[in-house]
Order: structure tokens, then sequence, then C-alpha cells
């Protein structure tokens, strides 16, 4: 009997469906049995790829690795599994770009099982009308002072990259110029420093499941306008549950977000069955994504999932108050070396802010430092994708 070894989260989003959807693998009928570990959040958003391959089968992935996992050619393409119609097929069902995340070289090398991007949240009993609008949020912030930025580890970095969407500031469009719009870049960084002044200290070196915990268990924060969405603090059982709205806009009405979520990768070590195969496309599934995934704390993909009157109902409409963002969200560049740079460039950003540097000499640092990277790592990039309708 072959046996494999998966990777992923540990989070009852990342793992527990995973798990209960490998215990119904029947040893005799499908000839295989298949492992869960864990690793950490900033394990999962940081740790090297190629070292994660030569021990695991699968791996639950984030997009941006993908550029330094074609790099050591340490991932097999789906395209080895699933036709080109198949994968059509897939990209028209799931919400936002989730899957075109996954596309690079014109290969697919991950599934998009989870669907995440950054949306705002709010504590509901505190707050009544939150901010529609990156003014309003300001606004809240001066007046009431209890908002609060998803700013630890690369968090930083991708708010910025949400808010320059939101501004339509272009970036990473040219592979020796990180903004084309230079003036508007610098407006997002004087927005990020009024906002950065009225953080609560408990809150700054937070990651997202732990900001969204410190919301649920206390009060000096209500609300925070660009957090990866955790549908688990949104559900009618939670402990004091939260409620997530669509990113707020900027001058033009754009809602910017980065997306997140997940996607399931195979090693190129692996030689995987027929059944394997199969168990992995079945996660993806209309059953799947509508009961298995939603009954054990996964947040699905499927659009239809996300439209589904009854899913929501037990989420506080988590779905469909932020459909309209990920639809519309931001793909991060995938070139080598980006995990590093986004990594960097948030402890740039951290230092910068509280250091009270002007705005232009905090972009000029980020161009620097992007374009260090760029140089190390210059033919790979992505490019936007268009926004999906509801």
């Amino acid at each position: 009997m072959k046996s494999f070894k998966g990777l992923t989260w540990d989070h009852p989003r990342g793992k527990d469906a995973l798990i209960a959807f490998a215990k119904l693998i029947s040893r005799e009928r499908d000839e295989f049995e298949l492992q869960w570990d864990v690793q950490s959040l900033e394990g999962f958003e940081s740790a090297p790829i190629a070292k994660l391959c030569e021990a695991y089968d699968i791996l639950i992935i984030d997009h941006p690795h993908l550029g330094e996992a074609c790099a050591h050619n340490c991932l097999q393409p789906w395209d080895n599994f699933l036709t080109p119609e198949q994968q059509q097929s897939l990209d028209e069902k799931t919400v936002g770009p989730s899957l075109p995340s996954y596309v690079m070289n014109d290969q697919l090398w991950a599934l998009p099982l989870d669907a995440a991007t950054q949306v705002a949240v709010q504590k509901p009993h505190l707050l009544k009308n939150a901010p529609d609008t990156w003014e309003d949020v300001l606004a809240l912030a001066q007046t009431d002072g209890r908002v609060a930025l998803s700013w630890a580890g690369p968090h930083a970095f991708l708010s910025f990259l949400s808010i320059c969407a939101a501004f339509d500031i272009g970036f990473g469009l040219h592979p020796a110029q990180m903004v084309q719009n230079r003036d508007g870049a610098i407006s997002v960084l004087d927005l990020l420093a009024k906002l950065d002044k009225y953080q609560p200290e408990a809150t700054r070196q937070l990651n997202p499941i732990g900001l969204l915990e410190y919301m649920t268990n206390h009060d000096d924060v209500i609300y925070c306008p660009l957090v990866y969405g955790y549908v688990n603090y949104a559900q009618l059982d939670a402990r004091e549950r939260l409620s997530f709205l669509n990113a707020p806009k900027g001058p033009s009405g754009f809602r910017g977000s980065t997306i997140g979520g997940t996607g399931i990768a195979l090693s190129a070590n692996c030689t995987p069955s027929p059944q394997l195969i199969k168990h992995l496309i079945d996660m993806l599934n209309g059953v799947s994504q509508h009961t298995l995934i939603p009954e054990n704390n996964g947040q699905p993909s499927l659009r239809s999932a996300w439209k589904d009157d009854s899913i929501n109902q037990a989420s506080g409409d988590f779905y469909k108050n932020t459909l309209d963002t990920i639809d519309t969200a931001y793909v991060r560049p995938r070139f080598n070396g980006y995990i590093q740079f986004q990594s960097e460039a948030s402890q740039l950003l951290r230092a910068n802010l509280q250091a009270q540097l002007p705005s232009s000499s905090i972009l000029k640092n980020l161009e620097e430092l992007y374009v260090f990277h760029k140089d190390l790592n210059p033919t790979q990039n992505t490019a936007p994708h268009p926004a999906k309708g509801n």
C-alpha cells in the first residue's frame, strides 16, 4: 500500500477539513493512505518551499512561493492531470483570481482549495457603521482610536500593496520599477503613517490569527481595515462573533486587496497514484466545497459555496459581505526571491514609519530593495488578472 505525506498550516481552517477528508480514504478500495503534518502560519508564509518538498509529497502553499518553486523545479504541474478545459472550468467556478494566482510559465502548479483575501473586520456590537472609504478609516482612527492594522510579519507590506491597489498605483507592472504612480504611492505612505500612530502596541506583533483572536477577546480594537479573512471568527458559535466586510474604497471607488488563500501542490519527488489524484481533485467538487470543508472549519474556493445561503447564515454573511473584494483582488509578484523581499519590505516599512521618515524617503528605500531583488531574479514576474463578476 502506498503512503503519502502532506504538509499544511496549523490552524483549524488549514488542517481540519484535510484531516476529515483523509479519513474517508478506504485502505481496501483506494490502496493508499495519507498523513497530514502541520507547520506554523509563519512557516507557511516564509519557509523555503524547495526544502519542504524534499520531505513531503503534497504541500498546501501560498502562491508567492511559485517563483522559488519553479526556479528549483521542486513541484510538478497539475497540467499532467487536468486538461486545459478542466482548468478553465475550475477557474470559472472559483472566486476572484484564485486559480490564476497558481499559474506561472503557462502551467498550473496548485489547485485553489481555499480562497481568502484581505478584507475589513469589525466588532459589530461596538461599531455600527463601519468605514466605507480610506478617508472614513482615517476619520475613525482620529476620533475613536480603536483601529488596528495587520502589521506583523509580511503583512505590513501586504497592507501597503492592498492600499496601492485601491489607489490605482500600478505595483510591479514593470520589471525595473516598483510603482508606476510615485505620487500616489507617497500618498499611500502618508496615510499609513497617520494610521500607524493610532495602533495599539498590543497588536503590532500579531499575525492575522493573533489579531483576530485579540479582537475577539478585547475591546480596545473595534476595527481593522485589512486583514486576511478567517471565517472561523465569524461563525455563530464563535466566542464573540466578528463581522467581516469589503475592504475600504480608494478615491476611484475601487476596493483594493491582496489575494491569499491556499493551493494543493504536488512535490516533484511524489509519484502520485491515480487514487491520490482523484482524492485531491475531489476536494474541489461541489459536495466537498459546500459540506465537508465548511463543516470542518475550512474556507471554500467555489463561487457557489460563497453565495450559498446556508453557509452564509452560519457565518454572519462572511462570504457574501466580502465577495466583491476577492473578485477584484490583486495577485502579488511571484519572482524567485519575492518571499524574502516581502519580509524585508515589511521590516523596512515598520522601521521607517516608526522613525518618522518622510514618505518620499520610505518609497525610495522600498524601491531600492525591490530593484535589488528583481535584479537577482530578472525573468519571473506576474501580470494583473481581470476582475470577476458576481
